[in-house]
């Protein structure tokens, strides 16, 4: 069984920073991409970040400027550096990571989430 374990999450006032940390941990060949998704109240899940194991990485455009992505180097890590935070970054933040399976095949995996309040 493969998992994702986040956090970091918790209060931090309008314009403070967060570290969020993801760890992926089981029976897995490698990891293709791990990343970011966020979800407030009312709303859809939408993209944060994601990067791609070796390749490039992606940024909602709204947070492009404000919040880093990044991998360590055996890949079964993602961290997400949250700076300039606002109000409308309230939400679930969760882990998702692409994942080959000794099993076979392709597979995707999300975290639990881990709760970020941006509030004074």
């Amino acid at each position: 069984q493969v998992q994702l374990v986040e956090s970091g999450g918790g209060l931090v006032q309008p314009g403070g920073s967060l570290r969020l940390s993801c760890v992926a941990s089981g029976r897995m060949i490698s990891i293709n991409a791990m990343g970011w998704y966020r979800q407030a109240p009312g709303k859809e899940r939408e993209l944060v970040a994601n990067s791609i194991s070796g390749g490039p990485t992606y940024y909602a455009d709204s947070l492009m400027g404000r919040f880093t992505i990044s991998r360590d180097n055996a890949e079964n890590t993602v961290l997400l550096q949250m700076n300039s935070l606002k109000p409308e970054d309230t939400g679930v933040y969760y882990c998702r990571a692409g994942i080959h399976m000794y099993a076979g095949g392709f597979r995707e995996v999300w975290g639990q989430g881990t709760l970020v309040t941006v509030s004074s």
